[in-house]
């Protein structure tokens, strides 16, 4: 999905759209986000995830976030983050904003990916995907 935005995001410059992507990091509390987590409908499959190497995953996953996401970790940060976006003049906007109570180092996974990307669109004579497009003329401002 993080790829899929960072397209769009370039993809969407030249038309004036500017684009933030927050990534919010794990938050075991203010959401029901593990309780109603999807499962496959294919039970068949599950039980047999269940019955080989994969027996428990879920809950192991479940118990591991719920060991290091801090007691005091507020979802509500996730709305903040985004109000602070909305009301940044356009042009200033961050490309991306963690909201990670668990430092679980996908800012600094992504900060070298942006970078990398970053570097070859430059290269390759199409920096200007890089920041969003003022858009001047009425044509344009229509589109």
């Amino acid at each position: 999905m993080d790829a899929l935005a960072v397209v769009y995001a370039r993809e969407l410059t030249r038309w004036g759209i500017e684009t933030s992507i927050i990534v919010p990091g794990a938050f075991t509390g203010g959401t029901n986000h593990f309780a109603h987590a999807g499962s496959p409908a294919d039970k068949a499959r599950v039980a047999e995830y269940e019955a080989g190497p994969y027996a428990g995953f879920a809950d192991e996953v479940r118990k591991g976030f719920a060991s290091v996401v801090p007691a005091d970790a507020d979802v509500a940060a996730v709305a903040d983050a985004i109000v602070k976006v909305v009301d940044t003049p356009f042009g200033k906007r961050p490309f991306r904003v963690h909201i990670d109570p668990t430092q679980d180092g996908a800012e600094v996974v992504n900060a070298v990916s942006d970078r990398v990307r970053a570097e070859l669109l430059r290269r390759i004579g199409l920096a200007d995907v890089l920041t969003p497009r003022a858009l001047t003329s009425p044509l344009e401002n229509a589109a």
